[in-house]
């Protein structure tokens, strides 16, 4: 049995339906949950929720608690690895985000979605909040809950996955952290070639370093890193800005020891036509659809856009939300290619 072919019993599974450790509270005393499953010698992180306006990573999570839950001990799954999980980083936002989906949903409402999404901006984003001891503070005491969490484990992480999302693209994105970038050959292709089968586009742009995004290959880049954050906000003159991002959580877990291989998932909501351009960033064509959302949205708040209006412009312009089920397909394929890939080096 594949690691991925894990993914049609996983997607069966209901919600969480064991209880985890409470690892801590949110900023307005929300239960964060961690589990811990297996007793193998490879240490792997998974989390999601760090953006809480994308639900499909804690989804996925939320089902591959439940699924690991019901493994016999001698599982090659837990024999094999240790798994620490955190279904949903952010209870706080995704209770307030809980206005436009349901995790029964199938497809995104881009009506619902666009008048009641809720993205915390810097200084509030947890993604750039990790701790490193001794050099960098948490910013918030999820942060504080999630890292503290990792240190139970005895070694060194092998893995770490934090599952995202895009509001929109024309395809799937996938991060990788840039140490591991000429590593993950076969990952690349097993993500590649899943893309593919289900019917996508790989999406693809180059920002030349900037934020630390490095352009690896068609449809994947490097992690964004927190000096290259900071660095992007000096050069602009906006010190203050720059201060507002800690550690990602790729940078903070591999603070702990050892060469952690880290990956984010990128799926969109929504799929826009592909158009074949120069890599040129900026990249006016995604700015066009940006304005685009953004006009949808205004029109919608004020009135002058109906939610059924708005479908029948998405039709005309081919805009496409992204079931659900494919981009878990794509999110649990990243997982399991970056396990293959732990194992064999």
């Amino acid at each position: 049995m594949t690691l991925y072919s894990h993914i049609n019993e996983i997607l069966k599974q209901p919600l969480v339906a064991v209880e985890g450790c409470t690892i801590g509270t949110s900023v307005k005393g929300r239960s964060i949950q961690g589990f811990k499953f297996g007793k193998g010698l490879k240490n792997i992180s998974l989390i999601a929720g760090n953006h809480a306006d994308e639900p499909i990573g804690p989804l996925l999570l939320k089902k591959l608690v439940s699924y690991l839950s019901n493994l016999p001990k001698t599982n090659s799954l837990l024999k094999n690895y240790s798994w620490y999980i955190v279904p949903h980083t952010n209870p706080d936002g995704e209770f307030v985000n809980k206005k436009w989906y349901s995790y029964k949903d199938k497809n995104t409402d881009l009506a619902k979605y666009l008048i009641n999404v809720v993205r915390e901006p810097p200084g509030k984003d947890l993604e750039f909040g990790y701790p490193i001891d001794k050099r960098i503070a948490a910013l918030r005491p999820e942060n504080t809950a999630v890292y503290n969490f990792w240190k139970t484990a005895k070694a060194p992480f092998n893995l770490h996955v934090s599952l995202h999302g895009m509001a929109k693209a024309y395809g799937a994105w996938f991060l990788i952290n840039r140490a591991w970038a000429n590593k993950t050959y076969s990952l690349q292709q097993q993500c590649a070639k899943r893309t593919s089968s289900l019917g996508y586009d790989l999406f693809d742009l180059d920002r030349h370093g900037e934020k630390g995004f490095y352009r690896i290959a068609e449809g994947f880049c490097s992690c964004p890193s927190a000096k290259g954050m900071q660095h992007y906000f000096l050069n602009r003159n906006e010190p203050k800005m720059a201060n507002k991002f800690h550690a990602n959580s790729m940078e903070s877990i591999r603070s702990l020891g050892g060469d952690c291989l880290s990956l984010v998932s990128e799926m969109p909501l929504f799929l826009f036509p592909k158009k074949e351009r120069p890599l040129v960033w900026p990249d006016t064509y995604l700015q066009e659809w940006s304005a685009q959302f953004s006009l949808w949205k205004s029109l919608l708040i004020s009135g002058d856009l109906s939610a059924s209006n708005l479908t029948k412009e998405m039709q005309n312009l081919n805009i496409k939300p992204m079931p659900w089920d494919d981009q878990l397909r794509l999110q649990w394929q990243l997982i399991a290619s970056g396990i293959e890939c732990i194992n064999n080096t």
